[in-house]
């Protein structure tokens, strides 16, 4: 649509109209100034029969914002000081590693393992293996996920849920017990588990939606920052002279804080250009809540239950915004390239009241892996890769076909 000069345009999905836009003022309306008209994701969730889908996420009107409010506090950058020194080191997990490795591998058990800690307060392995076995999406699971997007009415009528019931009822069954741990004693833990007890207790929450907040954080954890940091040790591994300057940035400091990781600026800019290239989401979408007419003078009504479809790939990729597009560049986010580049055009945590709110622990769990990971070891590109990467097809998360394997050499700086 760009390369013809339109700013939105549409298709039809099965018999549902999708309305999509590539214009950044008409993503700025959607995002934030008319967010009243599109609040809600459009995303499928069935809380009578599946609890845990509904999470803040998914949900919307009353029951997200007031979710939304008291979650907030989660994730504010005094809560996350107190929560750093709870992250294991990533270094460890390739202690004595001298053949490629599956990076990605090594990535998610790191992920998991902080997550483990930093929400449940627990190295039980159990949240784990409970969260690859939801991430791994069965043929049957596929087909649902099919009836799902296309014909979300029929899927309710069927009472289709997407979460294994067995896998659903045994991680419902393991928070409530570690909530009424928590409640019969002072934990002293600063872990998010502690807040929605807090708020639990004040009759704010109920355990249902405890567990379906304990369950997005485990699932949105373990499938999007594994990824996004395998993606930026493989572009790193392609570029040595970016990986040296990188190692050169994080040597400046001592021991590594939260503030010294805010502080690592060029590290931030190699982060910013792998989510650039590799957004977690293709796209993003959103849901017309009532007829809209967009604000251009065209007289256009984007009717009332349209998805409205946020190319952010073909945002990032614009060479109007970001020259030479898919080269590996953190440049692109220098201090004065972004003052020159208009607002909305990086996106790869949404922006406005729905943007991700677990944006900061995300990039602070991430950043922090690979600063273990760099202080320790240089990596290069092993012949056991496929290259070009191949993306997997209809994959919810941006994700590479196959393994991704490194070269790891121990080094010390």
């Amino acid at each position: 649509m760009k390369e013809k000069k339109w700013k939105h345009g549409g298709f039809y999905q099965q018999l549902s109209p999708v309305y999509v836009i590539c214009d950044l003022n008409y993503v700025k309306n959607i995002m934030t100034r008319d967010f009243n008209y599109f609040p809600y994701r459009g995303l499928y969730y069935n809380e009578t029969s599946d609890p845990l889908s509904a999470h803040i996420f998914n949900t919307s009107g009353a029951k997200w914002k007031r979710m939304r409010r008291k979650l907030d506090q989660i994730f504010t950058s005094s809560k996350l000081k107190t929560i750093f020194p709870l992250l294991p080191n990533c270094g460890e997990k390739l202690a004595g590693k001298c053949e490629p490795v599956d990076i990605k591998k090594v990535l998610d058990d790191f992920i998991s393992d902080v997550i483990e800690l930093c929400v449940f307060g627990s190295e039980c392995k159990v949240f784990k293996q409970l969260g690859r076995k939801i991430l791994n999406r069965s043929r049957l699971r596929r087909l649902k996920g099919i009836i799902i997007n296309n014909f979300p009415k029929l899927a309710k009528i069927l009472d289709i849920v997407l979460i294994p019931r067995d896998a659903s009822t045994f991680f419902k069954k393991v928070v409530a017990e570690i909530v009424e741990e928590r409640k019969k004693g002072q934990t002293g833990r600063n872990d998010f588990l502690q807040v929605l007890v807090e708020m639990e207790k004040k009759f704010e929450i109920t355990i249902d939606e405890i567990a379906a907040q304990c369950f997005i954080f485990l699932i949105a954890g373990m499938s999007t920052s594994p990824t996004a940091m395998t993606f930026a040790l493989y572009e790193l591994a392609r570029h040595q002279d970016i990986q040296e300057k990188v190692r050169q940035d994080i040597a400046k400091f001592g021991k590594v804080t939260y503030d010294s990781l805010q502080e690592m600026k060029y590290l931030g800019q190699v982060f910013d250009e792998t989510l650039r290239m590799y957004p977690p989401a293709a796209y993003l979408n959103r849901k017309c809540e009532r007829n809209y007419e967009i604000p251009d003078g065209s007289g256009i009504i984007v009717e009332k239950g349209t998805i409205v479809a946020i190319p952010v790939l073909g945002i990032h990729y614009d060479r109007d915004y970001y020259p030479d597009p898919e080269k590996f560049d953190p440049e692109h986010f220098s201090e004065e390239n972004k003052r020159l580049r208009p607002n909305f055009a990086f996106l790869p945590f949404g922006e406005g009241p729905r943007i991700c709110i677990g944006m900061r622990f995300g990039l602070m769990q991430s950043k922090l892996g690979l600063v273990s990971l760099l202080k320790r070891y240089k990596f290069t590109v092993s012949e056991k890769t496929r290259e070009p990467l191949k993306m997997k097809p209809n994959s919810l998360v941006l994700s590479a076909e196959g393994e991704i394997w490194l070269d790891v050499t121990e080094i010390k700086i």
